[in-house]
């Protein structure tokens, strides 16, 4: 079992997906950097200075630890809140996202495309060239 992990790791295309998995890890840091940093606050401001990363619904308010002394008198409690802020920015990094998957995929197929429409014999042109060049070895 050893010797085929060891060949399946050592295939090329094992090491292009790891590549590519690198890749799109960093490419989702840049974009959720984008959207966040970028642009919600330009958005938010147009639609009247909401930072969409701080909306949310509070369903428990927190409290702060309460002490005398080095005694704590009540225990804190973490707010409970749906931050729905926080998942439309996630919807519009997933929206981009999805956008520059779909550019990349098009000009891919376009890209094969062409390939495949390559044509197969040769053109125009060079046939006729090559009758001129058969006609001129006849006649020497």
């Amino acid at each position: 079992m050893l010797k085929e992990f060891q060949a399946f790791i050592k295939k090329g295309n094992v090491l292009q997906m790891a590549v590519g998995l690198i890749l799109a890890l960093y490419f989702g840091a840049i974009t959720k950097s984008f959207v966040d940093d970028i642009l919600m606050p330009p958005l938010g401001l147009l639609i009247g200075g909401v930072d969409f990363s701080t909306l949310k619904l509070v369903l428990q308010e927190g409290v702060a630890a309460v002490t005398e002394g080095d005694v704590v008198v009540v225990e804190a409690v973490k707010e409970v809140s749906i931050n729905y802020g926080t998942f439309i920015n996630t919807i519009i990094t997933f929206v981009i996202v999805a956008f520059a998957v779909f550019m990349l995929v098009k000009a891919y197929s376009k890209m094969e495309e062409k390939e495949d429409a390559a044509p197969s014999g040769p053109s125009k042109e060079e046939v006729l060239l090559a009758e001129i060049r058969d006609e001129l070895r006849k006649r020497n």
